[in-house]
């Protein structure tokens, strides 16, 4: 996908300029993506406009009728978020046709047991979807962290791929109808491996994931000089302000991008995002494969304040 934006960004100036300027300017628009979308920069939050509108005051305008096709590029490609490594796979989904789902089955309970069996063969994937602060105290090992349930389709597509792992998803809620919640958010993203649930982790085992505090971070990686400090938020905050000698990559890569990251056994990965969502994920994806990581506590916001207070 990184070497269609040019090409795609082309084909988007002429498409505004032969399909959708030509239109009246009464005719409404209902845009497929809304503010806060990852799917691109500055998204405006207008539920619905109509072309005279965005002809006269969106921010390709100036562009359109100056005919400068590089200058639209440039200013649409700039600043860009990063794209999710899932949104390649389901560009292949969508232009090959989405699996036909037809009416889902209701997820069924499972048992601890059934739970963890699955987990050893790899045939189920736990989804633990309590706060961060709560799989900090504690989670079941190799289970994927969802903390919440308004982001489970991209976190979902960023720690999980359909195409290469056959886990069913089991996932912690309620009930049925809640664990059916989360597989509506899943099937967003082409995820349709959600066919259970658990209401509680009784009988599974537990441990407290590996934390770093910013005060021990230096004294941590002094004696693991070999440890990777990885920033999992977006090029753009990365490049804001991150901590010094930290490589990035973004948490929808992380589980996709595993070449660059040391191999498993090898030396661990100390993560942290902004103020630890994204990070909790990323991290979860990461043990699931076999990596040895560490949450930096507090992720950036935490590390900011400390080194604040050391000043």
């Amino acid at each position: 996908m990184e070497n269609t934006r040019f090409e795609g960004a082309k084909q988007l100036f002429a498409s505004l300029r032969r399909v959708f300027l030509p239109l009246p300017d009464h005719v409404q628009v209902h845009p497929g993506h809304g503010s806060g979308s990852a799917c691109g920069k500055a998204i405006g939050s207008l539920p619905s406009t109509t072309v005279g509108y965005e002809r006269r005051f969106a921010w390709w305008a100036p562009f359109l009728a100056a005919d400068d096709e590089q200058g639209f590029v440039d200013a649409l490609l700039d600043g860009q978020p990063d794209a999710h490594a899932y949104f390649a796979r389901m560009k292949r989904q969508n232009q090959a046709g989405p699996a036909l789902l037809g009416e889902r089955p209701v997820p069924r309970e499972f048992t601890a047991q059934e739970i963890a069996d699955g987990m050893t063969a790899g045939t189920v994937a736990l989804v633990d979807t309590r706060g961060v602060d709560e799989v900090h105290a504690g989670a079941v090992p190799g289970a994927l962290s969802l903390p919440s349930l308004g982001k489970a389709a991209t976190h979902i597509g960023s720690a999980f791929d359909p195409e290469t792992d056959p886990a069913q998803l089991v996932v912690l809620a309620a009930d049925a109808a809640e664990a059916a919640q989360w597989g509506d958010r899943f099937v967003r993203v082409g995820v349709d491996a959600l066919t259970g649930f658990t209401s509680d982790l009784e009988g599974l085992p537990h441990e407290a994931p590996a934390l770093v505090a910013p005060a021990d971070l230096a004294a941590l990686q002094e004696a693991e000089p070999d440890a990777l400090l990885l920033d999992v938020r977006g090029r753009g905050e990365h490049a804001a302000g991150s901590i010094p000698g930290a490589s990035q990559l973004n948490a929808g890569k992380v589980l996709f991008h595993q070449d660059r990251l040391p191999a498993p056994g090898t030396a661990r990965v100390i993560t942290f995002c902004q103020s630890g969502l994204r990070n909790t994920v990323a991290a979860s994806a990461l043990r699931r494969a076999g990596h040895d990581v560490v949450e930096l506590d507090g992720s950036y916001a935490g590390w900011s304040r400390w080194a604040d207070g050391q000043a």
